[in-house]
């Protein structure tokens, strides 16, 4: 990518978890924004298109499943790579969590020392993705 830091938006209503992620992407150079829940996510995503969502599937009101299929279904950000993260891993969730769009799928708590790489390497997948597209 170009001198432009990668965007990234955590969409996740537990102020704990907001806080911790963006500390962690952000130290690594990344530009975060954060939402507690769909409405602040669709104008965030409004306002700027993010290369990569981290989803929380358990949110307030409009849940991450539905906020993923709505984005998913709108040009704009159709191509735009969702991560699920669910502390409620049940079985099926994984594939229900693909079936509404999501690329990727992680569980928490989150591995805070692992994270940093496996959203380096999504964001690798994520504009792969997208030059194959254009």
């Amino acid at each position: 990518m170009s001198q432009e830091r990668q965007s990234i938006l955590v969409v996740d209503d537990n102020p704990a978890n907001l806080k911790l992620v963006s500390f962690l992407l952000s130290a690594r150079g990344y530009a975060v924004r954060t939402a507690t829940d769909a409405d602040e996510a669709l104008a965030a995503v409004r306002e700027r298109v993010p290369q990569l969502i981290l989803m929380d599937l358990q949110l307030p009101g409009m849940d991450g499943l539905t906020l993923t299929r709505k984005l998913k279904a709108d040009p704009v950000t159709a191509r735009t790579f969702v991560v699920a993260v669910t502390a409620y891993a049940m079985k099926g969730d994984e594939q229900r969590a693909f079936e509404a769009g999501c690329d990727a799928y992680i569980t928490k708590p989150i591995d805070t020392r692992s994270l940093p790489a496996q959203i380096a390497a999504y964001l690798e997948k994520a504009g792969a993705t997208r030059r194959d597209a254009t």
